[in-house]
């Protein structure tokens, strides 16, 4: 007998903006946080997961403020670093050389312990869940976490986690129902932020 699956829905949400240094949230970095929390008071959010930078923490406080009583957590599959180092053979030709140049960019071993988390993040973030409860998840992470589990959902090539850019506090959406293909529901959508 099969056990019971439910429909697990993901948000993504890359940190709100940054100052230079990375350490802290701008007043619009704020600003976006706060206001991609009101457009989820809505969401019968169980759980919000986030990265343990300062930027992704303190989105994330900002966030669970005005959910109130979601429970929320820092974990490190969450958390920003480079899922997948590409071999040459991979990559498109003539873009092989600006895409291999910006991952080396990143220590060798940097880049398998990233490897490692995103295998992880991908074994704890998507996928049905067991039960007969839908859940709706959270993860407040950054842009190379939601390009790597976008590609994923899309069953796009390892590689293909880069290019795929994502705005700060915009919400990407991914349905993951029991006996179908993931499903993109929306991606970057920057609808809750003011027009810049």
């Amino acid at each position: 007998m099969t056990a019971a699956q439910a429909t697990r829905h993901l948000y993504l949400t890359r940190h709100g903006e940054a100052t230079p240094d990375e350490r802290a949230l701008t007043d619009d970095g704020r600003r976006q946080a706060v206001l991609l929390g009101k457009r989820l008071r809505n969401v019968p959010l169980t759980a919000l997961h986030y990265g343990p930078l300062p930027r992704a923490t303190q989105t994330a406080h900002l966030i669970a403020a005005q959910l109130g009583g979601v429970p929320a957590h820092a974990c490190e599959p969450a958390g920003d670093y480079v899922p997948h180092t590409p071999e040459r053979a991979e990559l498109p030709p003539d873009a092989a050389d600006f895409l291999l140049d910006f991952v080396h960019r990143v220590p060798a071993d940097e880049r398998a312990h990233g490897a490692r988390l995103a295998q992880e993040a991908l074994e704890r973030f998507t996928g049905p869940v067991p039960g007969t409860e839908d859940h709706h998840e959270l993860v407040v992470t950054h842009n190379f976490l939601i390009g790597w589990l976008v590609r994923a959902a899309l069953d796009a090539p390892p590689w293909r986690w880069l290019g795929l850019n994502h705005d700060n506090a915009a919400l990407t959406v991914i349905r993951y129902r029991p006996g179908f293909p993931a499903s993109l529901l929306f991606s970057n959508d920057t609808s809750h932020l003011p027009a810049v």
